[in-house]
C-alpha cells in the first residue's frame, strides 16, 4: 500500500512536527511534506496556536520556492482540519492548491475532525491514503490524543530514584539523586508538556520554581498546584512569575484570608473538593482537560504520588534510576499499600529504557494507560 518513498517522505514529516515539540500547545504537533515530480517542493510544521498549520506553511513554502503545487503529493503527520478555529480549514487550502494526493500518517482524535477532512479531500477527487507510520505520530501526539478522546490531558509522572527506590533521605534532603545529564533530560520532558503539577508537601519541603531552566524553550508549561488547604505561603517561588493554578478542596471564610493573598500573587483557584475535603484528582484532570492541557507533566512528593496513582490518574512513569542506594529508612516513591496477592499488583509494560549519562531513563505505562479510568 505504502512505498519506500512513501515511508521516507513521512519520516521527514514526522521529523518536522518534532519542531513543534514545545510550541503548538493546545494544537497538535504535525508536519508536512510536498512531493511533486519525485522532488520535495515545500515543507511546514504547525506553528504556535492561531498562526498556520503545517500544511499552510508547506505551500507557502512551496510557492516561495518557485513551485505550483497542483499535482503534488501531500505527506502530512495528522488528517488535514476540516473546521475553521483560529484558522481555515487545512482540507480547504489543500483542495484549492489542486493537490493530487493526501498521505496522512493517521486521522485526527478531535470529534470536530475525526475523518471529515479526508472525506473532504475524498470528494474533492483527491487520492486518500492513511495509516503510514500511525503509532509514530500517535506518540507525538500523545496528550493531544489523550485530550480529544477521554476529554484529560496524558499524564507522567517524572520521579528520580536510588536504584533501591529510594527519592530522599529521612531529613527529606533529595538533590541531587541523579546526575546532570538526567536533570537536564528531566527539564526536556517538562518543557514539552502542557503543565506541570506538584503538591504543597513538595513546595513546604524544596520550595521548588517548576520552571524549564535547564534547555532551552520558547515558553513555559502553565504550574499547577495541588494545596487542599491553601496552605503555600504567598512567597513561594511557585507563585514567582506567570500566574499558578492551585487547586484547593473548598473556598469558604475560614481560608478567605489565605484565598486573597494568593490572588494578590496572581495565582488563579479552583475549588474541587470530594467527599473527604480533599482535592478530586480525577475532577481536575477534566478541569484541565478543559484547558487545553495536552500533556500533564507531575513532579510531586510520594503521598501525591500515591494519591494520583490509586485514583486512576496516571498514564506513564518517567523513572531516572541512579546507580546508588539510599537505605530502608529513606523516602519511597509512591505512597502504596501491598496487595493482598501478587495477582493484585500494579502492572505496567516498558516502553522505552536508556541511559542517560550515569543514570537510567525508564519509560513505563500502566496497563491501562489511554483508557477512560
Amino acid at each position: 500500500m505504502f512505498s519506500q518513498s512513501d515511508f521516507a517522505h513521512m519520516e521527514r514529516a514526522l521529523a518536522l512536527a518534532a519542531r513543534g515539540l514545545y510550541t503548538t500547545d493546545p494544537n497538535p504537533r504535525v508536519g508536512c511534506v510536498l512531493l511533486k515530480n519525485d522532488q520535495v517542493i515545500g515543507e511546514g510544521f504547525t506553528q504556535p496556536a492561531g498562526q498556520d498549520h503545517a500544511e499552510i506553511q508547506a505551500l507557502k513554502d512551496a510557492r516561495a520556492r518557485g513551485h505550483d503545487p497542483r499535482g503534488a503529493t501531500a505527506y502530512v503527520t495528522l488528517e488535514p482540519c476540516s473546521h475553521f478555529g483560529r484558522t481555515p480549514p487545512c482540507a480547504n487550502a489543500l483542495i484549492e492548491a489542486k493537490v493530487a494526493r493526501v498521505v496522512a500518517a493517521m486521522e485526527d482524535p478531535n470529534p470536530l475532525v475525526s475523518g471529515r477532512g479526508l472525506a473532504m479531500l475524498r470528494e474533492a477527487g483527491i487520492e486518500i491514503r492513511c495509516g503510514l507510520l500511525a503509532a509514530d505520530a500517535r506518540e507525538l501526539n500523545i496528550g493531544f490524543v489523550s485530550r480529544m478522546t477521554r476529554k484529560r490531558p496524558w499524564v507522567r509522572m517524572k520521579i528520580a530514584a536510588s536504584l533501591d527506590g529510594r527519592t530522599g533521605l529521612p531529613s527529606g534532603e533529595s538533590q541531587w539523586i541523579t546526575g546532570e545529564a538526567a536533570r537536564a533530560d528531566g527539564h526536556a520532558w517538562r518543557a514539552r508538556a502542557s503543565a506541570v503539577l506538584t503538591g504543597i508537601g513538595t513546595v513546604r519541603s524544596d520550595n521548588p520554581r517548576m520552571t524549564v531552566r535547564a534547555v532551552d524553550t520558547p515558553r513555559q508549561p502553565r504550574r499547577v498546584l495541588v494545596d487542599g488547604r491553601l496552605d503555600v505561603p504567598p512567597d513561594a517561588l511557585i507563585l514567582a512569575g506567570a500566574s499558578t493554578l492551585v487547586f484547593c478542596a473548598s473556598l469558604d471564610e475560614r481560608n478567605a484570608a489565605r484565598a486573597e493573598a494568593l490572588r494578590a500573587r496572581g495565582a488563579e483557584l479552583v475549588a474541587l473538593g470530594n467527599e473527604r475535603g480533599k482535592v478530586d484528582l480525577p475532577a481536575m484532570l477534566a478541569e484541565l482537560g478543559t484547558r487545553g492541557v495536552n500533556e500533564l507533566h507531575v513532579e510531586a512528593g510520594y503521598k501525591l504520588n500515591g494519591s494520583l496513582l490509586r485514583e486512576g490518574c496516571v498514564d506513564e512513569l518517567l523513572l531516572y534510576v541512579a546507580p546508588a542506594m539510599l537505605g530502608n529508612d529513606a523516602l519511597g516513591m509512591i505512597d502504596l499499600a501491598a496487595p493482598a496477592t501478587l495477582d493484585g499488583r500494579t502492572r505496567l509494560t516498558f516502553h522505552a529504557v536508556e541511559r542517560i549519562g550515569d543514570d537510567l531513563r525508564i519509560l513505563a505505562r500502566f496497563a491501562n494507560a489511554g483508557s477512560s479510568h
